[in-house]
This record gives C-alpha cells, sequence and structure tokens, in this order.
C-alpha cells in the first residue's frame, strides 16, 4: 500500500469526477470512549455466545453481501473508482470468506487434544476482547471482511478505523453486520481522524490492532501497540515479481501478466509489479506485454466496459507521476504510457530501471509495471529477491523441476506457479520481511487473535 494513514478531512470524493459527494465530522474523544466501552461491554456477553449463533449471524451477512453486491458495488466504485464490476466481484468475495468460517469455524476454535503423557492435555482458544482494525481504501470491503469474519466468529468484538476517503464503505460494512443479527456493539465503525488512532491504541479496553497499509503506517502503529505489549498483525506494501521462464504458454502469460499488474487500477499490494523474464523469451514478451497495456480500456468505472479506472486520490496520481519521472531521469526507459489526466493514470510499462532508482526500489502502487531480463533461473530468482518487501510472487513455467526450485527460492509469503497471485479464505495471506508479520484468512487468521491456552489435567 502506497499511502500512509495520516489522512485528516473524512470525505466521499469521487476520484473520476471529483465531485465531494459526502463530508463527515470526526468523532470527538468523548465520542471514542463511548464506543470503546461499549465494544468492551459487548464482548462480556458476546464471547459466551454459542459458536452455532455466530455462524448464523454470519451466514447472514454473507446473503445480504450478496443480494446487495450490486448496491454495495456502487458505493465501492464512487468512493475510490475501482471499476463497477470488480466492486461487485469484492461483495460477492466478502461473502464467501464469511462461509467459509460458518463452515469451518466451529472446528478451527475446538479443543485440540496433545499427548503429552499422564492425564489429559489439550488446547483451548478462546477470544480477547475487541480488536482495532486499521484498514485502507484500496478493497475497502474485501480488507475488511477478511479481518472481521474470522475475528468474530472466534468471538471477538471488531472496531474499525477505515481510510478517511471510504467513510460510505465503512458505514455500509457496519450496517450490513447489523442487519445480520449480530448483538449491538459486537462490530463498530470508528469515523476517526488518524491522530485519534494512536490514543485508541493505548487505550486498556482494546486488545490488539490488525493494519493493512502502508509502510510508514505500520512502522507507526507497530511502535505504538508494542509500547502498549499488545499484539498486532501487519499486511503492509508489495512489488511481486512475476516471473516468466521460456516453457511458459505465452498467450496466457502475457494476458495474465496484464491483468495482475492492473488489477484494482494498479493499486493492489499483491499486483504484480516487476515482470522478470528470460532474456530467450523477453523480445517477444516485451512486444506482446507492451501492445497489450497500451489497448486496455481507461475510462469512468461506472462503465462495465472499462478495463481500468482512475487513481482513488490526487496525491496517489501525484506520487505515482513523481516516481515515474525520477526513474526516467535516471535512464529507464518508457516503452508505453507515462501520462496522467485527472486522477487517471495510463497503463504504463517500463524497462531497464537503474537500481537506484524508484521503479527498481519502491512500490509503484498504479498501472505501471517494471521489466526485467533474467539470464537464467538463478539470476531471475536473485532479481525477484532483491527487494525489501516479500509479500507475493508468481513464476510461470511448464517445467516441474523449475516451479519447486521457485517455491523453494522465492522470498515472499504467498508464491503462486503458472497462476496470479490472489488471497483466498482457505488459505494464509501475509508476508515477510518489509510486507509485513502476521497472518489473514485460513486457519492462521482466526487462531491470530485468541489465546492460546494449554491445559493439563493431571
Amino acid at each position: 500500500m502506497a499511502q500512509p494513514y495520516n489522512v485528516v478531512v473524512i470525505a466521499s470524493i469521487n476520484p473520476a469526477t471529483g465531485e465531494t459527494l459526502q463530508t463527515f465530522e470526526p468523532l470527538t474523544d468523548a465520542q471514542i470512549d463511548e464506543k470503546l466501552a461499549r465494544a468492551d461491554q459487548a464482548f462480556r456477553t458476546y464471547r459466551h455466545t454459542p459458536l452455532a449463533d455466530r455462524a448464523r449471524w454470519l451466514a447472514a451477512a454473507a446473503g445480504i453481501l450478496e443480494a446487495e453486491k450490486d448496491c454495495l458495488g456502487r458505493i465501492m466504485t464512487l468512493e475510490m473508482g475501482k471499476p463497477i464490476a470488480a466492486a461487485r466481484a469484492e461483495a460477492a468475495k466478502c461473502a464467501l470468506a464469511c462461509r467459509y468460517y460458518v463452515e469451518h469455524g466451529e472446528k478451527l476454535m475446538a479443543d485440540e487434544p496433545v499427548d503429552a503423557g499422564g492425564g489429559r492435555s489439550f488446547i483451548r482458544y478462546q477470544p480477547i476482547g475487541a480488536v482495532l482494525a486499521v484498514m485502507p481504501w484500496n478493497f475497502p470491503f474485501w480488507q475488511v471482511f477478511r479481518f472481521a469474519a474470522p475475528a468474530l466468529m472466534a468471538g471477538n468484538t471488531g472496531l474499525l478505523k477505515h481510510a478517511s476517503n471510504v467513510p460510505q464503505c465503512a458505514l455500509a460494512i457496519e450496517d450490513v453486520i447489523r442487519r445480520a443479527g449480530f448483538p449491538p456493539d459486537v462490530f463498530q465503525t470508528l469515523l476517526a481522524g488518524s491522530q485519534q488512532v494512536q490514543r485508541i491504541i493505548e487505550d486498556p479496553r482494546v486488545k490488539a490492532v490488525s493494519l493493512t497499509g502502508s509502510e510508514p503506517a505500520g512502522i507507526q502503529v507497530a511502535s505504538q501497540a508494542g509500547r502498549q505489549l499488545k499484539k498486532c498483525v501487519l499486511e503492509l506494501g508489495g512489488s511481486d515479481p512475476f516471473i516468466v521462464m521460456p516453457s511458459a504458454n505465452l498467450d496466457h502469460t502475457v494476458q495474465m501478466a496484464v491483468e495482475a499488474r492492473t488489477i484494482n487500477n494498479g493499486q493492489s499490494c499483491i499486483a504484480a509489479k516487476r515482470f522478470i523474464v528470460h532474456q530467450d523469451i523477453y523480445a517477444e514478451f516485451e512486444q506482446r506485454f507492451v501492445n497489450a497495456m497500451a489497448a486496455l480500456r481507461v475510462g469512468d468505472p461506472m462503465d462495465e466496459a472499462t478495463q481500468v479506472g482512475p487513481l482513488a486520490t490526487p496525491a496517489i496520481r501525484e506520487g505515482l507521476e513523481q516516481q515515474v519521472a525520477r526513474s526516467l531521469e535516471m535512464g529507464a526507459r518508457l516503452l508505453t504510457g507515462g501520462k496522467a489526466q485527472g486522477n487517471y493514470y495510463m497503463p504504463t510499462v517500463l524497462a531497464d530501471a537503474p537500481k537506484d532508482s524508484p521503479a527498481y526500489r519502491e512500490e509503484l502502487f498504479g498501472p505501471v509495471a517494471v521489466l526485467f531480463r533474467a539470464t537464467d533461473i538463478d539470476h531471475a530468482i536473485e532479481l525477484a529477491n532483491d527487494t525489501d518487501f516479500g509479500l507475493g510472487a508468481s513464476a510461470w513455467t511448464s517445467r516441474s523441476a523449475e516451479q519447486y526450485k521457485f517455491v523453494n527460492g522465492l522470498d515472499a509469503g504467498l508464491v503462486f506457479i503458472n497462476g496470479m497471485v490472489a488471497s483466498d479464505p482457505r488459505l494464509p495471506f501475509g508476508g515477510v520481511k518489509r510486507s509485513g508479520y502476521g497472518r489473514e484468512l485460513g486457519v492462521y487468521g482466526i487462531r491470530e487473535f485468541v489465546n492460546i491456552k494449554t491445559v493439563r489435567m493431571a
């Protein structure tokens, strides 16, 4: 993610038009105190609710998300500019996450017997209390539900401090959970300014923090949580490699490369950003890839035919422009794109980026791809790992030996072979190095914010 959370204004501004749709007053300190007290009080009762009841409420939330995906998708598109089809799909994916924990939550939270010799030993998983989620704007529903579904199923209560440019999404999520039947105050949205986050983390009624966002935001929140000895999970930025070997099916691989770079208008932490191509096929891949990027339809995100919409804010566009401009000044080559109009940034491909340039070292949060030429598989892995980030990576090859070499050699929390990196409710999600720590989703996601209690009965 490419933007710190130190934004003060809480407003819905349509990035496609610049129109201010609605503004919101941040909660006062007294109002935040009241919400924290209600979350703490709700937890005292909610932690004892049967798992079957939690599953029933979560299933109802899934039903609402599916039934109202058109309306919810429209809110997402209006606030942050993702293509409307992708916004509807995001709402539906949130329903999948809810249903995963509906089906598996009871088993994942069940006592786990351990043979420790003599008597009976087992592990019991119990909720810990109110968990603060500091969430980004780029997947305004999915990022929240991949936290909320396991947290609520585990018996915790949730406090959402969403990005300040998607307040209507934040309120809509709270409304979905309320209408699903969850008890009052089990999940609350905090329309708070970023300067209030530290105070919320320091409050003893908040037991843990989950943040998805930029590296600076992660450092800030982790240090604040650390001073309070509170658990935190961080899902931060990524500069994912997309490695193409000679045995790959180029027709399919180029198509997937374009999609992997431009998903969500290029604003995704797990979007492919560095395209590392074996020298034997580099020229052909470059030509096909550049042509495909240049042919993408850029326009109104409410238009079903649009493939790339606007960047979410002017600041994001300006930052991307500066990164590209500095890289070109330092010697990178521009193969297509490199232009902006309003908040729209044309799909762009760079090559020959110098090692110390932003295109080589930094995360580019927009539809800008960087091409690299690899001499062999070892060089490809070396280039892929030459980054401070370690979120996702994909490699495209039909050779089994190469596939396993990539699995073992790539420094990333997610490695996909012949597939685009994506999150899945069934699989743990998270990174290494400066991409953060901890895991969301799957069995590990529901156990991040629980007391893993050892019980031994002699």
